[in-house]
């Protein structure tokens, strides 16, 4: 008998999204976000979605939009149809025999299995994921146009709305001390009123963040993510040591998998772990780094790549299953964009994201919506592999 949960189609396409602003980092700007959006048909009919992005391309890591679409579409599809989506281990050791590292590709793929195999038998994500233990996370909303003027002004929009009171500020782009008088500028007008990050996107050495960021503490800042490069642990150490009890060194590119979250938790190198679905490989991998954090007493904070509604509830619903010892979560990305993928937002009350609670993940996609910004338009069709067989799309 054929399991209702066998893979009998995956599709993958690329969107390009505009955003409503310049969304400024230390290693560039961005003005569209371009996610890979992968949709999976079971034999039992469900239909599942998942979601792969990157910030600024491959600016962010070695994966961008064009990879990931090859990645599923040439490897990973043909490697998983006639598969027992369910046996979500399984399908995970499959890709990774069919396809070395490509976390992002894989994480889309698992996030669609998971969707459709929860819609399959009626269930919210949150119950094939380990059980509901939060049923909303304060949400974070980060202050990236460069301007502090226009920051502030942001943050008070914010605020007066009720949506957020923690607020992550992007540095790393300019001088240190331009930086630290941008952000004190913003945290005077804010005092007592938010809750304050930087993210400095490795773009300083150690030297340079054991100089500036205790100014930045002064000003306000109460968490520090990723001053120093990825492979610079002894110097997450230092600051992490330094800085110590009045804020928290947060790892964000430094941890991807959980021997890395090992290897960090040992050495003490950070207070807080940033977790995103996609840098860890999937949902299953998010919950396996989590594990370390509590294991080790480290907190997390519940990361974004700037995904639609439907990589944000997918990550709300595994964010929902994990400890409490937590900092919120930045699920901002389908605020940014023009126009979202999906019929109804995701509810922001009180500042904070509502989990929703539907079958899958709890949104509904919009075909019109997919269609509009398809990349497609431009000679990229969307791939669909049936039954191991590859073919784009008239």
């Amino acid at each position: 008998m054929t399991s209702p949960c066998r893979i009998e189609r995956l599709s993958v396409r690329v969107l390009d999204i505009p955003t409503i602003r310049p969304h400024r980092l230390a290693f560039g700007a961005i003005s569209a976000q371009s996610p890979v959006i992968v949709a999976v048909r079971l034999a039992g009919g469900a239909l599942g979605h998942g979601e792969a992005a990157t910030i600024g391309g491959p600016s962010w890591n070695e994966e961008s939009p064009e990879s990931i679409h090859h990645a599923v579409a040439a490897h990973l599809a043909p490697a998983l149809l006639g598969e027992d989506g369910s046996r979500f281990e399984a399908v995970l050791a499959r890709m990774d025999r069919a396809c070395r590292g490509n976390a992002f590709a894989k994480s889309a793929v698992e996030m669609a299995l998971v969707d459709a195999v929860a819609r399959q038998f009626g269930l919210p994500a949150w119950q094939l994921l380990g059980g509901k233990r939060h049923a909303s996370l304060p949400l974070a909303w980060t202050l990236a146009s460069g301007d502090a003027g226009r920051d502030r002004d942001e943050a008070e929009q914010r605020l007066a709305q009720r949506q957020h009171r923690l607020f992550k500020l992007k540095i790393g782009a300019r001088e240190p001390a331009q930086d630290v008088a941008h952000v004190a500028a913003i945290a005077r007008g804010l005092a007592g009123r938010a809750t304050l990050t930087v993210d400095v996107n490795q773009a300083w050495d150690t030297g340079t963040a054991r100089r500036h960021l205790p100014a930045l503490v002064d000003a306000g800042v109460s968490l520090i993510e990723q001053p120093v490069a990825r492979w610079n642990v002894p110097g997450l150490k230092i600051l992490a040591a330094e800085l110590g009890p009045r804020a928290s060194v947060m790892a964000d590119e430094t941890v991807c998998t959980p021997q890395d979250a090992l290897l960090l938790a040992r050495e003490q190198a950070a207070q807080v772990f940033s977790l995103k679905v996609a840098k860890h490989g999937g949902l299953l991998r998010t919950r396996a780094v989590a594990a370390v954090a509590e294991a080790a007493d480290i907190g997390w904070y519940g990361g974004t790549m700037l995904e639609t509604s439907l990589g944000s509830a997918a990550s709300a619903h595994v964010f929902s299953t994990l400890g409490s010892q937590h900092h919120g979560c930045e699920l901002f990305g389908p605020q940014l964009l023009v126009e979202d993928i999906v019929r109804e937002p995701l509810s922001i009350q009180d500042f904070a994201l509502q989990l929703p609670d539907g079958p899958g993940f709890g949104v509904e996609l919009d075909p019109a919506r997919l269609d509009r910004f398809d990349r497609a338009r431009a000679g990229l069709h969307p791939v669909h592999v049936d039954l191991g067989r590859a073919a784009a799309a008239p």
